[in-house]
């Protein structure tokens, strides 16, 4: 019998053999996820694992002081299983599962964001999903939402404690976040409850509990609005950290430094291709101007003339949900890969609690959550001013609005995630790898634009090589700002001079590259690598290459690393070549070990997956 956690006894040095082998690893993997839920009730929930949803944690030193001997513990038991007796998947299965445990040893002793950014205490999508997530029928779930919010006073008294040196743009987000996801409680709960049978006394002291979380937050967030915190850390995370976190997060085989050389030569190369395009199409849209003498300045007037085709704001979201099944139709026309409609896509506008960092992002259901709905969240403009309003159309205009579709939608986040969650290794789909996640979506542009889509038409092309750029200068921008010192005034002239965004977009950016950090450099990052390991596999296949056999084979292994992948669709032995995550029968004996295996960063309260963000 396979023993249940792998970790030594006294006087223990190894293993039993029968142990060692696949079945006792995949073993492990189900008591490794059940103990890792414990520490992480949260991520539990919005994962789709149910059984710890009436926990909140109260993040104290004692709680880091659990995670920290979780993480011991844990590498630990992976050092009785001999990794190269393992197959492809569960080989990768045992690297992600190191990289979470030295991430998370890193992030709680090194990064220590719960000092220093405020977001880190914002709890109110756990509850949100609890209320509207039908996994458990209404009375249930609303229980588990009541005996969840008990701690919710604790939590925030404790979370003013740990916050030593916050960082004032992660200050002022974390208290517009909060006080713009009270209605949860407020109302949304509250409402809920009438739906229900639930005794009337029960119910009022369910509503009472709600009150108090309120008057909790609301404290919190004032509290945080009055912190004097002028001279608080810098949102710059710095170049040593940056690489660290680099190497966590995004799991590369290269590292910051080398992925922001490649990025800067890819800029070089998009921009001569627009030029190309733009004396090409100039005589169609320009004909009455001469043509500047400065190459980039051509595109940017080009452009601008292009992007004067948008929907009015009021049309926005539904411009989107139009849009949807015609990218479905021309997948599935192209045989680009097998989509499933059986998977729900809802298109809703943004909820408050996520605002504030990206317009439009998906949030999938989690692995457990086989059946759920995936959410395509949209940013409102009705709050807007009419300039502001119109910069942003512009900016996702009639051609960057399809690609954004094909970004956050078909084929790109939603159908990756749907593969991701059919993938049977949940070690994959839990300890998912974003930059995979974003690479996927930007190579699934490019891909869409290569079949024909949008006729081939030179106009589309160009504005993909400008939606292309953001990609690209995500990475220029996010490695200069926190690894240097760019300036906002240099920030806002690389993005609107060189990639071409309109005013409003660049400052978003901006506001975005201050609460965030190295997440901007995962879209460059996967698509680089995945356009990589395509032309590797093309020519390992040679005649037999087929692209949807490429594109299904990359996300039948779930959202691992690219490199991770890439070794398991070229190995050379033809048992690997064919298996998907789900093969864990086999021993490849002789195989050899990837030589790198960087940490992944994953802090004890993350929920990957919940929000895909452009």
């Amino acid at each position: 019998m396979a023993m249940l956690i792998g970790c030594k006894k006294e006087g223990e040095t190894q293993l039993a053999p029968e142990n060692k082998n696949d079945a006792g690893f995949t073993t492990y993997e189900t008591h490794f996820l059940d103990a890792m839920w414990k520490l992480n009730p949260d991520w539990a929930t919005v994962s789709g694992y149910h059984n710890y949803d009436s926990v909140l944690i109260v993040p104290n030193d004692q709680y880091k002081k659990k995670v920290i001997d979780f993480t011991k513990l844990h590498l630990d038991s992976l050092s009785h299983y001999p990794e190269n007796e393992l197959t492809v998947n569960n080989r990768m299965d045992y690297y992600l599962i190191e990289n979470y445990l030295r991430g998370t040893q890193w992030s709680v002793q090194q990064l220590k964001a719960g000092e220093w950014d405020p977001t880190s205490y914002n709890i109110i999508s756990t509850f949100a999903h609890i209320l509207n997530e039908p996994y458990a029928p209404l009375s249930k779930r609303l229980t588990s939402f009541y005996y969840k919010m008990e701690n919710i006073p604790a939590y925030y008294k404790e979370a003013q404690k740990q916050i030593k040196n916050p960082v004032p743009q992660l200050t002022a987000l974390a208290a517009d976040q909060l006080n713009g996801g009270l209605s949860v409680f407020e109302d949304d709960f509250a409402d809920s409850l009438k739906k229900t049978s639930i005794a009337k006394d029960q119910q009022k002291l369910m509503l009472e509990r709600a009150k108090l979380s309120v008057t909790a937050i609301k404290d919190f967030a004032e509290w945080l609005k009055n912190l004097k915190n002028d001279k608080g850390r810098n949102f710059r995370l710095g170049k040593d950290l940056y690489e660290d976190k680099f190497k966590n997060e995004i799991a590369s085989a290269g590292s910051a430094q080398q992925i922001f050389n490649a990025a800067v030569e890819r800029k070089k190369y998009v921009h001569k291709q627009m030029i190309k395009l733009t004396t090409q199409l100039w005589s169609k849209y320009m004909a009455d101007r001469v043509m500047p003498s400065d190459s980039l300045e051509q595109v940017a007037l080009l452009i601008d003339a292009l992007s004067a085709k948008h929907v009015e704001p009021e049309n926005f979201q539904s411009a989107i949900e139009k849009q949807l099944p015609k990218l479905t139709a021309f997948v599935e026309a192209k045989d680009l890969l097998t989509l499933d409609p059986t998977k729900p896509l809802v298109v809703r506008k943004e909820p408050a609690y996520m605002a504030g960092v990206a317009g439009a992002s998906v949030t999938s259901p989690g692995p457990y959550d086989k059946n759920g709905k995936t959410y395509y969240n949209v940013g409102s403009l009705a709050s807007w001013n009419k300039d502001k309003a119109e910069s942003y159309l512009r900016e996702y205009n009639d051609y960057t609005l399809q690609i954004l579709n094909i970004h956050e939608a078909i084929p790109g986040h939603y159908t990756q995630l749907v593969y991701a969650n059919k993938a049977p290794s949940l070690i994959k789909s839990v300890l998912g790898n974003g930059a995979m996640v974003e690479g996927w979506a930007v190579y699934a542009e490019e891909m869409m634009l290569d079949a024909g889509y949008g006729d081939n038409a030179p106009e589309m092309r160009l504005m993909w090589y400008k939606w292309n750029l953001r990609s690209v200068c995500n990475t220029i921008l996010d490695y200069s700002v926190h690894a240097g010192s760019m300036t906002k005034e240099q920030a806002i002239a690389l993005l609107t001079k060189e990639a071409f965004q309109q005013q409003t977009e660049a400052e978003n950016k901006w506001k975005r590259v201050t609460v965030s950090s190295v997440q901007l450099t995962s879209y460059f990052t996967g698509y680089k690598e995945i356009k990589e390991l395509r032309e590797a596999y093309k020519k390992k296949m040679g005649d037999k290459y087929r692209l949807k056999d490429f594109n299904e084979k990359f996300l039948s292994y779930g959202s691992a690393p690219v490199k991770y992948i890439k070794e398991a669709m070229l190995a050379k032995d033809k048992t690997e070549e064919g298996k998907s995550s789900g093969d864990k029968e086999d021993k490849v004996k002789d195989e050899k070990a990837p030589e790198a295996k960087p940490a992944k960063e994953k802090p004890a309260a993350a929920k990957p997956g919940e929000a895909k963000k452009e």
